[in-house]
């Protein structure tokens, strides 16, 4: 059974190229452009790895990784723009299992969510 990721992303055309590389990597996927919208698919169980930006349009993806790691495992790689040192660290001193900064390498993405894994 394909490991399922979900992706939490604000910009379709990003999530799109997300998708089709771990697709094509024999992933499933599920993508949300909202926290809440995430929430509720995570709450439904059966999700392996979390794809997070950081800017989404109703919250922090810090914050939501803050409050994950309260009851929550399942690894979390950030996928933001925001490339400042303090930035990365910060996401990875939270919880995240690794931190990508835009523009990405679709082909990277999927070879670091192998690694998670």
């Amino acid at each position: 059974m394909p490991k399922t990721v979900l992706i939490l992303e604000d910009e379709s055309s990003i999530a799109d190229n997300i998708r089709y590389a771990l697709e094509a990597e024999g992933f499933s996927t599920h993508w949300f452009a909202t926290l809440k919208e995430g929430r509720a698919r995570l709450e439904q169980g059966g999700i392996d790895l979390i794809v997070l930006d950081v800017g989404l349009p109703d919250g922090n993806g810090f914050d939501f990784c803050r409050e994950l790691r309260k009851t929550n495992t399942v690894p979390v790689i950030f996928l933001t723009a925001r490339s400042g040192e303090v930035d990365r660290v910060v996401g990875l001193e939270i919880g995240a299992d690794d931190y990508m900064v835009k523009p990405f390498s679709p082909r990277e993405l999927a070879a670091r969510v192998k690694a998670v894994f």
